[in-house]
Order: structure tokens, then C-alpha cells, then sequence
């Protein structure tokens, strides 16, 4: 008497498309490793959908699918390829290091992009030399998934990104930065210091400032606080003072935040309209850095920024994370400002800061 894998097994081999769909599907869900290769023989099915069920089928049966999975990325068949690392690249573990390395000098670019999201998964620092070259691939997904692989295997491959960050490549550059990122490694802040003030080119600056963020070291103030000054790269210093949370960033902050009138148009933002430069948004993510750090010298500052309709929502988003401390500083402008505007900030800050709303009602009237 035939069991239910082994009847879906023999339906996977049906002249009609829709039963061998269906079959697929279901053995997934029984996640028998009977199915495995059965279910392999599927990705060179004619029919789309039946190729997508069976890709999903070997991902649900997990792990017991994976060194065969790995023995398809040596194929001749692209398209099987395809399927298999895109399944490995959610599934992968050490048994399929080797076959997953050779994948990443694939002549196909999906292959080479699944492969290095793998590897991801795998962590293995056997990777970090082959994965290298990938951060200069033709094509961009490819770049970032290599660069999010040598950043997943962590402190092992930040001697290899560190030296990636002197290649002629100002692309590769930019993609070792964002590695470096992601490692969130002590040791890369060195490093990206030297290429914050130093590289000739401005996005992989300003990559590494938002990197000095992302790691957190508070090595890094002191010098993010000196380029806040320098318009191309004010605005993710402010940000990453702000996520590195060091008080000594404070003066500066305020000072960028207390900037008299409306700041003159020096270079029109992208995306935001003729009515916003990049001095408004670094005014406005000097608030945020405020609220982020949450030193009580802000709180005068950041209720004076209010009042330009330019940082207000900002200022009043970074006053709700001081709480009721803001409370006594809102009040006075409930009741005496005539602008709705104004009055709904101070109003949602206050509830956010815990203050009862029935007694900003009765203030109100």
C-alpha cells in the first residue's frame, strides 16, 4: 500500500500540469526527503508554475535539500542553476561552501548574485577571498549582495574590506564601506575615518560618515563634529552623531539647530522641492540627532525650534522622547500661540510626554 509522499511522488510525472503543480505543493508541505530529487527533476519543467511550486517545495523541505540543491550549480543547464542557488540563498549551510564558491564565477549574473546571498547564510571566511572580486561585478545586485556576504562573515574579512577601501574603483570603494557597515567592527573606524576625510570621491565620503554611524564608536564624534560644516557631508554627519548618541556632539547640534531665519538656498535638495536645501534638512536632522542623544541641554533649543514651520514636526518629535521633562517648557505655548498649527505639535507632544489630555482641553477653551 502506497503511501501519501509516494503517490504525490508518482504524480509529479502526470501529463497534466495542474496535478504536477499540485503535487509540488503538497510535498512540500509534507517535507519528506523521499521528494527531494523527484522534486529536482521538476526545475526543468516546461511549465512555469510547476517549476515555481517545486522551488518552493525544496525550500519548505529545508535543510535535507541542500546538498543536493548544491550538486545542481554544477549543471549545464543555467536555468536549473538559477533555481538552485536562488533556493540555497535561503536555505544554505557549510555542507555547500565549495559548490557555492565555484557559483560566484558563474557566467550568469543570477547565479553569481543567489550564490553570494548564500554565502551570507554560510559565513564561512573560506568565502571572503572569492567574494572580493564581486564588489566590482558588472552588475549592481551582484555588488551588493557580495557586499552584504563579507559583511555577514564579519571580523574575519574587515582586513580585506579595509584594503578594498584603497582600490582605483570608486565603486568598490563605496560597496567596502557599506560592508564595513554592516560588520559594525571597531576596527573599521579608523579606516573610515581616514576615507571620510581623504577619498576624491563625495558618495563614498559620505558612505563612510553614515558607517561611523551605523558602528556607533564614540571615537568618531570628534571628527563627525568638525565636517558638519562641509556641505556635502553636514547632513549624514548630523545622523550619525545622532545614532552614535554622544553627548559631546550636543553644542554642536544646537548651534546648527539655532541658525538664525531661514537659511538661503545653497543647493536645492533632491526629491524635496524648490522650498527645501540641504541647510533646512540638516536643521531638521540636527533635532533628531537631539532627541536621539536625549541630553537635557536640548530641550530649550528644540521648543524653540517649533517655531519655524521648517523644523517643527522634527523638534516636536524629538521633544516626546525627553517625557514629562518637556512638559513645563509646552505648556506656556498651548496657551498663549495663535498658530493651529503650531498648537497640534504641542498638543501631540504633550500627550506623547504623558501630560492628560482633559487638562490640555481645559487649558485650551
Amino acid at each position: 500500500m502506497t503511501d501519501a509522499v509516494s503517490e504525490q511522488i508518482a504524480a509529479l510525472r502526470d501529463e497534466d500540469w495542474a496535478i504536477r503543480e499540485d503535487a509540488a505543493h503538497l510535498l512540500g508541505t509534507f517535507r519528506d526527503p523521499r521528494a527531494v530529487t523527484p522534486l529536482i527533476a521538476l526545475l526543468r519543467d516546461p511549465d512555469r508554475s510547476v517549476r515555481e511550486a517545486a522551488i518552493e517545495a525544496l525550500r519548505g523541505i529545508g535543510a535535507q535539500s541542500v546538498e543536493a540543491l548544491g550538486a545542481c550549480l554544477d549543471q549545464p543547464d543555467l536555468s536549473v542553476q538559477e533555481s538552485a542557488s536562488a533556493i540555497l540563498s535561503t536555505i544554505a549551510d557549510e555542507r555547500v561552501l565549495s559548490a557555492l564558491i565555484k557559483a560566484l564565477r558563474s557566467s550568469d549574473w543570477i547565479v553569481r548574485m543567489h550564490a553570494a546571498k548564500a554565502l551570507s547564510l554560510v559565513r564561512h571566511p573560506d568565502a571572503i577571498v572569492p567574494l572580493m572580486p564581486l564588489l566590482h561585478d558588472k552588475v549592481k545586485a551582484v555588488r551588493e549582495e557580495a557586499a552584504a556576504g563579507l559583511a555577514a562573515i564579519g571580523d574575519p574579512a574587515v582586513p580585506s574590506l579595509v584594503d578594498a577601501l584603497r582600490h582605483k574603483e570608486w565603486l568598490v570603494r563605496l560597496h567596502a564601506v557599506e560592508a564595513l557597515s554592516k560588520t559594525r567592527s571597531p576596527q573599521a573606524v579608523e579606516p573610515l575615518l581616514s576615507v571620510l576625510f581623504n577619498d576624491q570621491d563625495s558618495a563614498v565620503r559620505e558612505d563612510a560618515a553614515r558607517a561611523l554611524g551605523e558602528i556607533g564608536d564614540p571615537r568618531a564624534v570628534e571628527h563627525l563634529c568638525a565636517i558638519v560644516r562641509d556641505p556635502g557631508l553636514r547632513t549624514v554627519a548630523v545622523e550619525a552623531l545622532g545614532k552614535i548618541g554622544d553627548a559631546r556632539a550636543v553644542p554642536v547640534l544646537i548651534e546648527l539647530l539655532a541658525e538664525a531665519g531661514l537659511p538661503e538656498a545653497s543647493k536645492t535638495a533632491a526629491s524635496c522641492g524648490d522650498g527645501w536645501n540641504e541647510e533646512l534638512i540638516t536643521q531638521g536632522g540636527a533635532a533628531r540627532a537631539l532627541g536621539e542623544i536625549g541630553d537635557d541641554r536640548a530641550i530649550s533649543s528644540l521648543v524653540a525650534a517649533l517655531e519655524p514651520t521648517w523644523t517643527r514636526a522634527e523638534a516636536a518629535s524629538a521633544l516626546a522622547r525627553f517625557g514629562s521633562k518637556v512638559i513645563p517648557f509646552l505648556i506656556p505655548l498651548l496657551t498663549r500661540s495663535q498658530d493651529d498649527n503650531l498648537r497640534f505639535h504641542v498638543r501631540e507632544t504633550l500627550t506623547q510626554a504623558g501630560w492628560n489630555p482633559q487638562r490640555i482641553s481645559t487649558i485650551h477653551s
